[in-house]
């Protein structure tokens, strides 16, 4: 694994070959393809495995596949005893019982498969694109959203990408994270942005709407260490790193307007943890409007975290160009911003 990654703000990086703290493949225990087709194994139990159970038995005789998935198997009845479907991973094999596995694929194994989908692309050459991912777009298939993704498209708009990995995504937004991305087109390309990523040479900047009142310094500068919440791990926190499991997290967060009920600032990430901006702008007390996991609430059309990759700008790899790009605020946040008579203004 690549450490200390950043990536796309308040989502997780695509690191090489995995993302920190999240891996980005779950293992193949995930949930079985029932639309699929399958394929019978057909096995013989030798003496050794007289007397074990079934699902040992199983390990033994396909080691290719995990025991968890050959489990999800057995509770399908998709194996079969001397021609008697068993349910039961506890069940007892014999010497000279004749077991068959119907093996159907798993929703990750398909999950790689283009999808043709529109794809809001700024810029393009032969080495990378840079797209404009709407909010409700997850990037990369995981458990929950196996297809759909933005990697799905990216293969069916290029048949290259099925060369590169992951498609060539080297960073990730939340699903509900609107803005910025690179992509690589080619193997080389991809490992130099991954490269610039570690090195804090690609620099990005997000737009968000904050709940409350901003008080204090028009700019200020969040270095707080962040992990999994010990108190809900479907959550991310600011930790002491003396007493639970984490890493540093730096991010500049600038005011750019405000009203009694919240505030329009400019963030600059400097690392990239999970949930980053949104776990530092809680900490501040400034919850990201919509953002119910960290204490924000919804206003008006803006149902999602009010946050929205706005800039990106690194030196291209290959040419050496200095790149910079800007994606307009969508149209949910500038209805919520106007909710509150402020203005999209950006630095």
């Amino acid at each position: 694994m690549v450490a200390d990654l950043p990536q796309g703000g308040d989502g997780r990086v695509a690191g090489v070959p995995a993302e920190p703290g999240d891996d980005l493949l779950a293992d193949e225990s995930e949930a079985l393809a029932d639309d699929a087709g399958s394929e019978q194994r057909h096995m013989l139990v030798a003496a050794q495995q007289h007397a074990a159970r079934l699902d040992k038995a199983l390990v033994d005789l396909v080691p290719e596949f995990s025991r968890s998935y050959l489990q999800q198997l057995l509770a399908q009845g998709l194996v079969s005893i001397n021609g008697k479907p068993v349910l039961k991973a506890s069940a007892r094999v014999k010497a000279g019982d004749q077991l068959v596995l119907e093996m159907r694929p798993t929703l990750q194994s398909q999950a790689f498969r283009p999808e043709p989908m529109a794809i809001d692309v700024v810029y393009e050459d032969a080495h990378l694109l840079v797209v404009n991912k709407p909010a409700g777009l997850v990037v990369h298939p995981a458990p929950g959203n196996w297809s759909g993704t933005l990697l799905n498209g990216l293969l069916a708009r290029d048949e290259k990408a099925s060369l590169v990995p992951r498609a060539g995504i080297v960073h990730r937004l939340d699903k509900d994270t609107s803005g910025l991305m690179v992509v690589a087109r080619d193997r080389s390309t991809m490992d130099a942005l991954v490269a610039l990523i570690a090195e804090r040479k690609v620099k990005r900047q997000y737009l968000a709407m904050a709940h409350g009142a901003w008080t204090g310094p028009k700019s200020r500068s969040v270095n707080a260490p962040i992990g999994r919440d010990p108190r809900n791990r479907l959550r991310m926190a600011v930790v002491d790193l003396a007493l639970h499991a984490g890493k540093s997290a730096r991010t500049d967060v600038l005011w750019l307007d405000g009203v009694d009920q919240g505030c329009w600032v400019q963030c600059t990430l400097h690392t990239g943890r999970t949930h980053q901006i949104r776990v530092h702008m809680a900490s501040l007390r400034h919850p990201l409007v919509g953002d119910s996991l960290y204490g924000g609430v919804p206003l008006g059309s803006m149902q999602r975290q009010a946050l929205h990759a706005y800039r990106l700008a690194f030196v291209h790899p290959v040419t050496g160009k200095a790149l910079e790009f800007h994606a307009p605020v969508p149209e949910d946040m500038r209805q919520a911003l106007s909710s509150w008579g402020l203005g999209y203004n950006a630095p």
